[in-house]
């Protein structure tokens, strides 16, 4: 990766942004960190803290406060705000944050309009802000992280309830980043070979990962921190590569796909569904489109739908 990018853009210094800024600065591809949050206390101290671990590692990355309309000429920008709210669902957790973080997403959309580069959206729930963020700001590259952060998880538990290497594993999980995700077992490939997938155990680890994060760490991070800088390397051309991203379909669909990256063009490439995963991600678009009519009123900045 001996190629540079001008700036990239973080909105949101929670946990998951302060991660993302901390990978780009120790990775070193690009010249500047733009960073807004909520609070200019918390984007001021984030800047201090990524430029004191710049010096130590002697990264040429700088980190700097930026309001949301700067970040219209940086190479790409992570969207990671989250609203307060208190998420105390057993169940569809991710999608509890759907009201609360809705108008969050849609003014950074509009505050953002014409955008044309690379988006990389992260708030939950992941696959309905990332049809929200791209109808509010009329952008082209706008891709959520979902899918790509639930296919590794499916190839560790798949590793090790088959008890092989994770290399050996070829195979993703599509479709809503929550209940509805859809794992590819049709398709997926163990050693080049075709594998019984334990899909009921495959499903108890899926559910089981991100509560275990969230019961030790309060919140996951690091997976995707690393699921965004992959997002962000395979959008800029940085690489190409095969990753699982959410992204708005002609027909208003917006749900985790595999797209084939080449110089940072997407191409969708087929997922090799069998007809019963073909009817769970027929499930899945129905339900983050139901989903999405409850705060589609919010691209225009309506508070009442």
């Amino acid at each position: 990766m001996n190629r540079r990018v001008g700036a990239v853009g973080i909105i949101g210094a929670g946990a998951v942004g302060h991660t993302v800024a901390t990978l780009l600065t120790a990775a070193g591809w690009c010249e500047r960190l733009l960073i807004a949050s909520g609070s200019d206390r918390t984007a001021e101290a984030l800047v201090t803290d990524l430029n004191d671990m710049a010096q130590v590692i002697a990264s040429p990355v700088r980190a700097e406060t930026a309001d949301v309309p700067a970040m219209t000429d940086c190479d790409a920008v992570v969207i990671c705000p989250r609203a307060k709210f208190a998420n105390t669902a057993e169940r569809d957790v991710r999608m509890a944050g759907l009201t609360a973080n809705a108008p969050v997403v849609a003014d950074l959309g509009r505050r953002l309009a014409g955008y044309t580069g690379a988006a990389i959206v992260v708030t939950n729930p992941v696959d309905v802000m990332t049809r929200l963020f791209t109808e509010a700001s009329g952008s082209a590259r706008v891709y959520g992280v979902g899918s790509a952060t639930d296919s590794a998880r499916y190839r560790l538990a798949l590793a090790r309830l088959l008890a092989v290497p994770v290399a050996s594993v070829e195979g993703r999980v599509i479709g809503e980043h929550g209940d509805h995700a859809v794992v590819c077992a049709a398709a997926t490939r163990v050693g080049g070979l075709p594998a019984a997938i334990p899909l009921r155990n495959v499903h108890e680890e899926l559910t089981a990962r991100p509560r275990r994060i969230n019961e030790g760490l309060g919140r996951a991070r690091s997976g995707p921190a690393g699921a965004v800088l992959a997002a962000l390397t395979a959008a800029l051309g940085l690489v190409d590569t095969v990753v699982e991203l959410s992204v708005v379909n002609p027909d208003g669909s917006c749900l985790g796909t595999p797209l084939r990256f080449t110089t940072g063009r997407p191409t969708v490439i087929p997922a090799g569904l069998d007809p019963v995963e073909t009817r769970l991600l027929a499930d899945a678009d129905c339900k983050t489109r139901t989903a999405y009519q409850k705060i589609q009123h919010c691209v225009e900045g309506d508070t009442a739908p």
